[in-house]
This record gives C-alpha cells, sequence and structure tokens, in this order.
C-alpha cells in the first residue's frame, strides 16, 4: 500500500512542523535535530507526506524535477544507517553536476558520497506490469555517477523517517560522460571502485543494488505510480550504492569507475574557496 498522506489534525501540524525543521536547516546551513519526535522513527505514510511538502514547496519556488534516487539498497548502508528497506527521494535541477565539476563548500550538508549506476529513462513507467521486463525495455542509457548526499539532520544521527522526510538524504549527483545501453550492459555483474584523494573507500558489485540495480528501479517505479506521481521519460534514477557511502572534506577528489560504464569524478572545494 502507498503511504498516505495525513490531511489535517494532528498528523498534519506534525507533518508541517517536521518540514518547517528540515527548511529551516537547509535554509541556514545548520542541520537540525531529527524529526523522529515528530513523526515517529517508522512512520512511512508521515514521513513520505513531509518530503512532499517540501518537494511542493521547492517546485512552487520554481524547481524543476528531473529524476529520483533510490536510498538504502545495499546491505552496507542498510547497515550504516540501522535501517531494513528501500527509499526513495527526489532530484531537482540544480543537484546536478557535471563529471570533474567542483562542488562549492556548503552547496551539500555533511556530505557523504557513494558511487553507483544511473539511469535515463527512454519511455513513461505509468501502465503495465512494471516488471524488470518492462523497465529493462524502457531504459535509454546507464551511465556512471557519484551521489554526493547530504543531511539536514545533525551528525547523521537517523532513523528510516528521518532520511525520507529529508529527501532521502539526497544532496547532488554528478553522471559521468559514457551512455551505454542495457543491450551491452549488465548491471548485476558490473564491479565498482570508489577513491577519495587516491585512496580505495569503497568497493562493490551491481548485486549489492537489492540483487540487481534494474529491480531497484522496477521497485522505484510501481511505488512512484502507486503514488500518483509515475516515472517519465528523460527522467534520471540514481539506483543506489553498489558500496558503503563515506563522509568527504573540504578539498576532497572523489573519482568512481563502474566496469562498462567507466568513470565519474568530482571535487569539493577548499573552506572559503569562492
Amino acid at each position: 500500500m502507498p503511504p498516505n498522506q495525513p490531511t489535517s489534525g494532528a498528523g498534519a501540524g506534525l507533518v508541517l512542523a517536521a518540514a518547517a525543521r528540515l527548511r529551516e536547516a537547509a535554509a541556514t546551513g545548520t542541520p537540525a535535530a531529527p524529526v523522529r519526535d515528530l513523526i515517529g522513527r517508522d512512520d512511512v505514510g508521515m514521513a513520505y507526506a513531509v518530503q512532499r511538502c517540501l518537494t511542493a514547496e521547492r517546485i512552487a519556488a520554481g524547481a524543476r524535477v528531473v529524476g529520483r534516487k533510490i536510498g538504502l539498497t545495499s546491505t552496507a548502508v542498510q547497515r550504516q544507517l540501522g535501517v531494513d528497506r528501500p527509499d526513495f527521494g527526489v532530484l531537482f535541477d540544480d543537484m546536478a553536476y557535471p563529471d570533474g565539476a567542483c562542488v562549492p563548500a556548503g552547496a551539500v550538508l555533511q556530505p557523504r558520497v557513494e558511487a553507483e549506476i544511473a539511469f535515463v529513462l527512454g519511455a513513461d513507467l505509468a501502465e503495465g506490469p512494471l516488471d524488470d521486463a518492462q523497465v529493462r525495455d524502457a531504459i535509454g542509457h546507464a551511465v556512471a555517477a557519484i551521489e554526493i548526499c547530504g543531511s539536514r539532520v545533525a551528525g547523521w544521527d537517523i532513523s528510516f523517517a528521518d532520511t525520507v522526510a529529508d529527501n532521502a538524504s539526497a544532496g547532488a549527483y554528478v553522471l559521468g560522460g559514457r551512455r551505454v545501453p542495457l543491450a551491452g550492459f549488465d548491471p548485476v555483474t558490473a564491479g565498482m571502485t570508489m577513491t577519495v584523494d587516491g585512496e580505495t573507500v569503497s568497493t562493490g558489485t551491481g548485486a549489492a543494488c537489492l540483487g540487481d540495480p534494474v529491480a531497484a528501479v522496477a521497485w522505484l517505479a510501481r511505488t512512484a505510480r502507486d503514488l500518483g506521481d509515475p516515472l517519465r521519460a528523460g527522467q534520471v534514477v540514481l539506483s543506489g550504492a553498489l558500496g558503503p557511502m563515506r563522509p568527504v572534506t573540504p578539498g576532497a577528489a572523489v573519482h568512481a569507475t563502474v566496469t562498462g560504464l567507466g568513470t565519474v569524478s568530482v571535487t569539493f572545494s577548499a573552506k572559503g574557496a569562492r
């Protein structure tokens, strides 16, 4: 069943209070206390209601939705954050950085990086069974990606509800330059290596992402349709980490390689840099 959004009474008030706390953190650049005191640790409906509230505000302010991110698909990341299920968030146009870009200091709060496979859809995923076969046919191409996760919650002290409410801890993302159709690429067996400042900090394979990154996209497609906002052609889907995510500090250089998709990299400006 899709999570339902509280529309009146105490539930709506708590959703608005949680949204206000996260909005203030984003606006001031100062991470806030977790919101689970307002919406509970595991209330899926309340958490996604907060996310939808903040998403609607961003769209009203002129932001454009360009895709979705799937989070918590890797057992390694689930262990890191103490959760046991995937989630999803929204990608906005101002989150995208080109391959090799330098992300300004402060652009993402408490940044952590993870390497994954991104898919760009060539067809809508709004009707039909939305099974793995249909999703595979709908994918236009795959590309290596670095997701820059960020948390508006101080110290990444998050429960499942905290990260969902906070747009699945989305911050920014970088896509590599090599676009590969699935006919020439196997997402399950693809290997990933990620380095920070030349040191290997994360490794994994596509199988770490719910067993198959395409299956992760199928889960998202069904969930998004159930919520009345299906995936559309042209959208980017970050399918989930292939290994543990790692924190980064100002001045860091991150480089990832995904077998069959090539490389992708990003740097972070030093504090005070312009």
